[in-house]
């Protein structure tokens, strides 16, 4: 009998310890699904092409309309800290480029045809002559539209933006010269199973990786997750076959006839694990690294103040992420610009 009792006693506490962990994980798991994009914007989609809709972010605001296209593997709601900052003036939204995120995926030859896709979302939208804004590769859709309708936007706002993929003649380097030089021999680290417990968790981990915080709305577009909710790898989105053809596109934008800032992170600010580091061999080739690139965007960024005299061109301390890590700057000089157009 008491070997009964034992069993029985066993048995029940087994079953209440899988009920409770149940629970806990289902507890856990309706709170990651209920979670909602804090950032103030609505979402639709916008048909483009053939079985191709992009999602277009709308902050609302009211003044002159301004276009958010983010840079290389990101999405719309990259900006979505970002973008609430400049409705107190503007009328803002954000694109998501076709194969990334929520949007959807056709194959390009070039880069006018993701030109084509911004002009196809302003005609659907009835927005009329956009300042458009773009970050890192964006440029080059930036530079695509200018040079394709530039009586359709009023002016053109490069993020660390205004490489050779959106304006190169014979000053300026290649874009072959940038992807040449190399990092750090260590790479940066990987996030721990703690880090990825949730999509927050990934997210504090990034910004004390890096240096600078991305919302967690990104994360949330860009990482796949598991059953439960919490965040398992990055994403692998068909449209990274499109940066190559970015990168190595025939059509090359050598002048731009709109007005536009050109917005450099010169110099460059070591990445937070770079500096923190205990191989101090991280912190010298970080060092030497950002040396070169910053070398190679100070003949860039004077290139094209000499070749286009109408473009306002600045250089900040900071990161490629500029509009996150020198957020006010940006945000200071956006303004000034845009009050003068």
């Amino acid at each position: 009998m008491s070997n009964y009792k034992t069993k029985f006693w066993s048995l029940t506490k087994l079953c209440c310890h899988l009920l409770c962990n149940t629970l806990v994980i289902s507890i856990h798991a309706q709170q990651l699904k209920s979670w909602h994009d804090p950032s103030p914007h609505i979402i639709q989609f916008i048909k483009v092409d053939t079985n191709v809709k992009l999602e277009v972010l709308d902050w609302g605001g009211h003044g002159k309309p301004i276009i958010l296209l983010a840079g290389g593997g990101n999405t719309a709601h990259v900006f979505d800290d970002f973008a609430p900052k400049l409705s107190v003036n503007f009328h803002v939204y954000g694109i998501t480029r076709r194969g990334f995120g929520a949007s959807g995926f056709s194959a390009v030859d070039n880069v006018d045809r993701l030109g084509k896709d911004i002009l196809v979302v302003i005609d659907s939208l009835k927005i009329i002559k956009p300042v458009l804004m773009g970050h890192s590769v964006a440029g080059s859709e930036l530079s695509s539209v200018a040079r394709i309708s530039p009586d359709r936007i009023t002016a053109l706002i490069y993020l660390e933006a205004a490489y050779p993929y959106a304006f190169s003649n014979e000053e300026t380097p290649k874009m072959n010269d940038f992807m040449e030089i190399a990092g750090p021999q260590e790479p940066a680290p990987s996030p721990s199973e703690k880090d990825l417990a949730s999509f927050n968790a990934l997210q504090k981990w990034d910004a004390k990786t890096y240096g600078f915080q991305m919302p967690e709305s990104e994360f949330r577009q860009t990482w796949d997750s598991a059953s439960d909710g919490r965040p398992t790898k990055p994403r692998d989105f068909p449209g990274f076959t499109i940066f190559s053809i970015i990168m190595n596109d025939s059509i090359k934008h050598t002048w731009i006839k709109v007005p536009c800032l050109a917005i450099f992170a010169i110099p460059h600010t070591l990445e937070a694990w770079m500096l923190n580091s205990t191989n101090p061999n991280v912190r010298t080739d970080g060092e030497i690294y950002f040396t070169k690139i910053d070398s190679l965007a100070t003949r860039q960024a004077n290139a094209i103040k000499v070749s286009i005299p109408a473009a306002k061109v600045i250089k900040l301390r900071g990161m490629h992420y500029i509009f996150i890590s020198s957020e006010t700057d940006v945000l200071n000089s956006i303004y000034k610009f845009m009050s003068g157009n």
